[in-house]
């Protein structure tokens, strides 16, 4: 599994012959990339409806989108996707077949308008759990797991369900504060998720949002947890 992270949360990941893009806003300053340098994935993953997660899902719309069936709709409408996973979307605890990977919806504390018209709702917000075996209560050593956990504050679902059934071994977690979780409870997230690498993101797109990924390293090392934390720079690949 190939993961590259074009700035703020959006990240394209390879599994075997799928691609799957999540969250495309390449209006960051991390990313030299354009939408049109992008090859079309496979599948587009939306978290949630805020801009900056969803500014460039034209360009991708032909792609089969995966999204709450809220934001599927929207979707649709708005930025021309023809065809969605299982016709209207999925939802939280759900897992999909998307070519050679497995995607599991997962729960994020957050908003979700639609664009910057707060005052409409696109549903809840989501994570993603992207591996290439599907989820069973068995541990499966074989099977890789990169988990984005969408713009989220910290919650004890990832303690208690996320890295206990899901088992990540990688997890994007945003650690920019103000609209998501900081730098402290970021690696407090790692170290509940029990992962072996931890991918800062959402940090340093807007002034409310810079941070020094050192402190964020930090953090992490304080909880004692294991975790590698791998802050990689504009459209750098990490493998799984």
């Amino acid at each position: 599994m190939d993961i590259t992270w074009y700035g703020h949360s959006t990240f394209g990941v390879e599994v075997g012959d799928t691609s799957l893009l999540i969250d495309p806003f390449f209006g960051n300053p991390k990313t030299e990339m354009d939408p049109e340098d992008v090859p079309m994935p496979n599948y587009v993953l939306l978290t949630h409806g805020h801009e900056d997660h969803v500014a460039h899902a034209a360009h991708f719309s032909d792609a089969t989108l995966v999204a709450v069936p809220e934001l599927t709709s929207y979707a649709r409408a708005e930025f021309g996707f023809e065809d969605a996973i299982g016709g209207m979307g999925m939802n939280m605890g759900g897992t999909v077949e998307c070519g050679d990977a497995f995607v599991t919806m997962v729960r994020a504390d957050h908003t979700n308008g639609l664009m910057t018209e707060y005052e409409h709702s696109a549903g809840p917000p989501a994570g993603f759990v992207v591996s290439t075996a599907e989820p069973t209560q068995e541990t499966d050593t074989a099977s890789d797991a990169f988990y984005h956990a969408g713009d989220t504050s910290l919650m004890s679902e990832m303690r208690d369900v996320i890295g206990s059934y899901l088992e990540p071994d990688a997890a994007a977690v945003p650690a920019g504060d103000h609209f998501t979780m900081g730098p402290t409870q970021a690696a407090i997230a790692v170290d509940w998720l029990d992962v072996d690498y931890a991918i800062p993101m959402h940090y340093d797109t807007f002034p409310p949002i810079e941070i020094d990924t050192e402190e964020f390293a930090s953090e992490v090392r304080a909880t004692g947890s294991d975790a590698e934390v791998v802050a990689l720079g504009g459209d750098e690949t990490f493998s799984l």
